[in-house]
């Protein structure tokens, strides 16, 4: 991917997946380029975050309206990079990033509005407390290539309305995504130094955490990311992680089995598997498992393979060589251990460089490293269980928690399954699509990461907290200043109980603690 095309000097070389062509060479930025981006960035977020809200608001306004208007452009650039159907650049990446924007312009006067802080505590009641949000600084945001555009478009637009400044660092196979976000935000009124996008690899990443930024958003790979949460502690660094997934789909016996199929065909195959939040395993009630997994051998087989561009593109490639490795010896790794391949399981070199047929496997079992490590890839395995009980352990059975999926006609049941999964979403009859929630927070527990983004909680990931209180009788001095003396501890001990007893305690306290407000203090 990076060449040494000049001494001393990376190079990124982006190629189209599905045709191996060059689509541009970018410089690498070094770490001191890195650090200099982010005390620029310092600096401009002083004035960026100093604008009325409603200002930095219709700045996002201004950038959607971009958005929609050159949203084929767009679709077209992540489609040559990313490899994905134009379908999708269009819906998981435009769409998203448009309702994104919709969700902030609408939502964060609300969100990022002072808030009141009550005070029951009778010797408090003479302040008014206040929650106050403020910017972070300059946040990091490390982006993933599976959806370059509205992943970090999303993270980017409520760090901006907040009021932060952000570097992003795209992945080193989809940079000209990034590039185009940047392009139009700056359009739209966004100060260059508020918003940049550096180009890299690893070490550019690694550069980024060590450069002085307030925040760091990365999603990626478990690996890596313990890595990045790793230099972050060692900084106090705040970190929001979402790591991938293992997200199962449980089909239940009173589910439509021609639509829970298409779910799962879809939910494992589109964007050729490499979603996060993909069906990676499939448990179907027994009863209804051999028509479920015969209608999906059926919906599979059908798909048509080929380059994002052509209109009648299902299922594009995988995007890159190094990615096609690891589906090919999950895949193979669990044929050894006795796993039946019904169709696919293969890559397809007479449709291009880097594709992958999309797979229906059975037979398979938890050991397979197909069961438990993240495939990112087109194979959709299924495997039978006998009740609620057993599907629920089955689906918990997994480092990861990022989504799941429960399909049934009894609503109530499907909710009740629902709360039992560990996985930061739960779609009852969908899949995937909870990140096209604006309103949805995304995230997961155990290893698929920490914190979240999108919706409110995201929003509440760009900003720290203050606490202001303001007493309103500024001449008294406070009973429990100095001035302690002989009596002042059984005077105070009277007051915690005025404060916390009932009744005749209640009483007693008052007439106790009542000398305290004559003593002299100092």
């Amino acid at each position: 991917m990076a060449t040494d095309a000049q001494v001393g000097v990376r190079m990124l070389v982006n190629t189209n997946p599905a045709t191996g062509e060059v689509i541009g060479e970018y410089a690498c930025a070094s770490a001191e380029e890195v650090r200099t981006a982010v005390e620029r960035a310092r600096a401009a977020q002083l004035s960026w975050g100093a604008r009325p809200l409603r200002e930095r608001l219709r700045v996002v306004r201004r950038f959607q309206e971009l958005l929609l208007r050159k949203k084929d452009e767009v679709a077209r650039t992540i489609t040559l990079e990313a490899g994905k159907p134009m379908v999708e650049s269009l819906l998981s990446e435009v769409v998203v990033s448009l309702d994104a924007a919709k969700f902030v312009m609408e939502n964060a006067e609300a969100i990022l509005r002072d808030e009141s802080v009550p005070h029951a505590n009778l010797a408090m009641k003479t302040k008014r407390g206040v929650l106050v949000w403020e910017p972070l600084g300059v946040i990091g945001i490390i982006a993933p290539w599976n959806y370059p555009f509205s992943t970090p478009a999303t993270e980017t637009l409520q760090a901006l309305a907040a009021g932060n400044a952000v570097v992003l660092k795209p992945s080193e196979f989809t940079p000209e995504s990034s590039l185009m976000l940047g392009e139009l935000l700056h359009q739209a009124g966004v100060p260059k130094d508020v918003m940049q996008v550096i180009l890299g690899e690893g070490p550019t990443g690694a550069a980024l955490i060590e450069s002085g930024v307030q925040k760091v958003i990365f999603t990626g790979s478990v690996a890596t990311g313990k890595l990045v949460a790793k230099e972050a502690a060692a900084r106090l660094l705040p970190v929001v992680l979402e790591l991938g997934g293992k997200d199962p789909m449980i089909v239940l016996e009173d589910a439509d089995v021609d639509v829970a199929s298409s779910g799962a065909v879809w939910g494992a195959m589109m964007n050729a598997g490499q979603t996060c939040l993909s069906v990676e395993r499939c448990y179907v009630h027994r009863g209804l498992y051999e028509r479920f997994v015969k209608l999906c051998v059926e919906k599979v087989s059908s798909l048509r393979v080929g380059n994002g561009m052509d209109p009648h593109t299902e299922v594009g490639p995988i995007i890159a060589e190094r990615q096609l490795k690891v589906i090919e010896s999950q895949v193979e790794d669990a044929q050894r251990r006795g796993a039946t391949v019904l169709c696919g399981g293969r890559r397809m070199p007479e449709v291009g460089p880097n594709f992958y047929a999309p797979t229906v496997i059975t037979d398979v079992t938890p050991e397979m490293e197909l069961m438990h490590r993240e495939t990112f890839g087109p194979v959709l395995p299924i495997v039978p269980f006998d009740d609620d009980d057993h599907a629920v352990k089955l689906a918990n059975d997994s480092e990861f928690g990022l989504s799941a999926s429960v399909w049934t006609h009894d609503l109530q049941r499907g909710e009740a399954i629902a709360r039992r999964l560990e996985a930061g979403a739960v779609m009852v009859n969908d899949v995937v699509t909870c990140f096209a929630i604006a309103e949805a927070p995304h995230g997961g527990v155990k290893a698929s990461g920490i914190g979240r983004t999108h919706g409110h909680l995201g929003l509440g990931e760009m900003v720290q907290v203050k606490y202001v209180a303001v007493d309103r009788i500024p001449k008294m001095k406070k009973l429990w200043w100095y001035g302690y003396g002989e009596n002042f501890a059984k005077q105070m001990g009277a007051f915690t109980e005025l404060l916390f007893c009932r009744g005749l305690g209640k009483v007693k306290g008052a007439v106790g603690s009542r000398g305290a407000l004559w003593r002299e203090r100092r």
